[in-house]
């Protein structure tokens, strides 16, 4: 199956280090109440021979997918709750929906441990970038628990004033601002975040080099990046593609 990757780069105040990653089993599509399971380490996939070059983004893709979370984001936020991503699961584990949302608080904290990404006052990060921020789940849970300055972007003018509502009501709005714009091309100075977040959106992404450049660029010298995003899952000896239904679901 595909799967669910957690990749994690700490920067050094005078050169990028080297990503870590680790995959995990596939979290499936909603519905949400279903087994998981825990995370296994996998072997990185090679490097193609040759790089290539992106393929430009089609004509009107960003505005459908505006449009898409415009029309949707209600739905999503019905089922999901305020995190628009999946959880982290015990192997095993029946999964009722009181059990999801707290999975998925599990899953952001289980990427901030996995960084390293320290709650000691003096070094805790102090302003962070939700990069494919929904409504903002992410971006309110990380301004409570580091008291942390937090921005979020997205493409959806309806999910940035939904998540901008709800941090109102939750006494954030000093610390939470959600904006439209892309994250292509982030409206941020470079090294600006502390910690530079992405939850389950570089996947969506058209130029997956260029959303890890801008990642990199407003990460502040000896910041944190955190992606979590589904990829391409190792293939077996005797394979030479993913099945067509998992092509489907990359």
């Amino acid at each position: 199956m595909a799967h669910a990757a957690l990749l994690h780069t700490a920067l050094p105040s005078t050169s990028a280090a080297a990503a870590r990653r680790r995959c995990g089993r596939n979290h499936r599509a909603p519905p949400p109440v279903t087994r998981r399971s825990r995370r296994r380490l996998l072997r990185p996939m090679a490097s193609p021979t040759t790089a290539q070059a992106p393929a430009p983004a089609p004509p009107g893709l960003k505005e459908g997918i505006a449009g898409l979370y415009d029309e949707s984001s209600g739905l999503w936020e019905s089922i999901w709750g305020d995190h628009m991503h999946h959880g982290f699961y015990e192997s095993g584990e029946a999964a009722s929906m009181a059990d999801h949302r707290r999975a998925q608080i599990r899953m952001i904290e289980e990427a901030l441990a996995f960084a390293a990404v320290p709650d000691d006052p003096e070094k805790k990060p102090k302003t962070v970038v939700d990069v494919g921020c929904g409504i903002g789940g992410s971006s309110r849970y990380l301004a409570k628990k580091y008291g942390a300055q937090c921005k979020g972007i997205t493409l959806s003018p309806v999910q940035a004033e939904r998540g901008n509502a709800l941090a109102a009501a939750q006494g954030l709005s000093d610390q939470v601002s959600l904006q439209v714009a892309d994250a292509l091309e982030q409206p941020f100075p470079d090294g600006q975040f502390d910690l530079v977040w992405s939850m389950e959106s570089g996947e969506h992404m058209p130029d997956k080099s260029k959303f890890v450049s801008e990642l990199a660029r407003v990460a502040a010298p000896g910041g944190t990046i955190i992606i979590v995003t589904w990829c391409h899952r190792n293939l077996e000896p005797s394979e030479t593609s993913l099945k067509p239904d998992e092509l489907n679901l990359l």
